[in-house]
């Protein structure tokens, strides 16, 4: 089955990888490991850039680390929003949007998303209901259960494991056009 993966990054972070030793994490391969035997499209990450703040000034700096990783990936694409006020804008908006797109555009027979806000169960019950096609929600809070609105517009629900994450992760080091990209201590 041909799957496309959406990740909303700031969900997937605050719910299952910050303070853990999963968060140098090879987005590809975790798309292979939670869909054996699928045909892995591509992956979506969506997230926005950090701004540096004094209880975490390199926070921004292990942030764009990881971008640069994720980069290196091939099938691996980076969608932006901004942070305004402390808040992140447009990451929804644009997971939403392209999971829509690329479902009128025949890109994916399966759309899996990686989240647990129920805001994306509306694009989500319009690709199955409407399009037909299959949605699968990979829930990646292990301390809550998966919104119900985000159930009811699902056609099936995973619950993202540290098995998982422990079977996906990056290298200590990758390189790139501009050199060598080094795994953030603690990481």
């Amino acid at each position: 089955m041909r799957t496309n993966l959406y990740i909303d990054g700031f969900n997937l972070y605050y719910r299952a990888l910050k303070d853990t030793p999963f968060r140098w994490l090879d987005l590809w391969t975790l798309a292979s490991v939670l869909f054996p035997g699928d045909d892995i499209n591509m992956v979506c990450y969506f997230t926005a850039r950090l701004g540096a703040r004094p209880s975490n000034p390199n926070q921004p700096r292990r942030q764009l680390v990881y971008l640069r990783a994720l980069a290196t990936l091939p099938g691996v694409e980076i969608h932006y929003g901004v942070f305004r006020s402390g808040k992140e804008k447009g990451s929804d908006v644009n997971l939403a949007t392209r999971l829509l797109v690329d479902g009128f555009n025949g890109d994916y027979e399966q759309a899996a998303v990686i989240s647990n806000d129920a805001d994306f169960a509306g694009a989500m019950r319009y690709v199955r209901d409407g399009m037909g096609l299959r949605v699968t929600l990979v829930n990646p809070d292990s301390q809550r259960p998966t919104q119900r609105d985000l159930v009811n517009a699902s056609t099936y629900v995973k619950r993202l494991r540290k098995s998982h994450l422990r079977q996906s992760l990056l290298p200590g080091t990758l390189t790139d056009h501009v050199g060598v990209i080094t795994k953030p201590p603690g990481w």
